[in-house]
């Protein structure tokens, strides 16, 4: 399928289908699953979370809705959206609420994170971007929420250069990717195993996304109650979700 149809599929399920925060579907893409959620940056509350009031890591997609339970509100779509330490600190930038609490490292390291080019996803405004990480620090963008991640998937509709086609290293991952002006967010995890290779191949040719950035792998989790999902697990790190009034 074409970006141009690709596009033309997306406006005409908004058009057709009722208003709902987040679209999810499953979807297949050279023979590997995956399940595709979308969000409006310019009209759904997509924001970051991590630590709770009293400073102690939230961790769970449920400890997340508790909290916003108490005001009112709820999430409706959630999932893992950055690597990690120990101690669920980030490994790299992050910004939530506007207060920068991990700086950029714009260096190469060990890892996934570190195999540069990496990326930062940047929530502003009434849209949401990845970035290249020197090209973050270059634009300088203003992020109500950001998280640094690594590898990028897709680089300017290019996949990263050391991706390879006949890889052999193949986990559950997940990821984002947006368009050139900040208005469509995908989210994805996999369905089954997937190298590098096949994930950023879903990116740049079935979804459009013109950069994309690699969240995690192994550990990837969905929180998805439209499409009665919630993964469970072990604590997480940072967590990308969309906040909606409670029902």
């Amino acid at each position: 399928m074409t970006r141009a149809a690709v596009w033309a599929a997306a406006v005409w399920a908004a058009l057709a289908a009722p208003a709902a925060a987040v679209e999810c579907s499953d979807l297949t893409h050279e023979g590997n699953r995956y399940t595709v959620c979308e969000v409006d940056p310019a009209r759904e509350d997509l924001r970051l979370f991590l630590y709770d009031d009293l400073g102690d890591v939230l961790g769970q997609f449920g400890a997340i809705d508790s909290r916003l339970q108490a005001d009112g509100k709820a999430l409706a779509f959630a999932m893992n959206a950055g690597m990690y330490h120990r101690d669920r600190a980030p490994v790299g930038h992050y910004v939530e609420n506007g207060e920068e609490l991990r700086r950029v490292i714009p260096n190469a390291g060990p890892g996934n994170f570190g195999m540069l080019p990496n990326g930062v996803f940047c929530i502003g405004e009434g849209r949401a971007d990845v970035f290249e990480t020197l090209d973050f620090v270059k634009q300088a963008p203003d992020c109500r929420f950001a998280t640094q991640s690594g590898p990028m998937l897709v680089i300017d509709g290019a996949l990263h250069p050391r991706f390879l086609p006949d890889s052999t290293s193949r986990y559950v991952r997940n990821g984002v990717g947006t368009s050139d002006d900040g208005q469509r967010v995908v989210f994805v995890i996999s369905g089954n195993a997937v190298t590098f290779h096949e994930f950023g191949s879903l990116f740049r040719d079935q979804l459009g996304a013109t950069n994309a950035l690699y969240f995690d792998g192994n550990i990837s989790r969905l929180y998805a109650p439209a499409i009665r999902r919630s993964d469970a697990g072990f604590a997480m790190g940072p967590i990308v979700g969309v906040v909606t009034d409670a029902q």
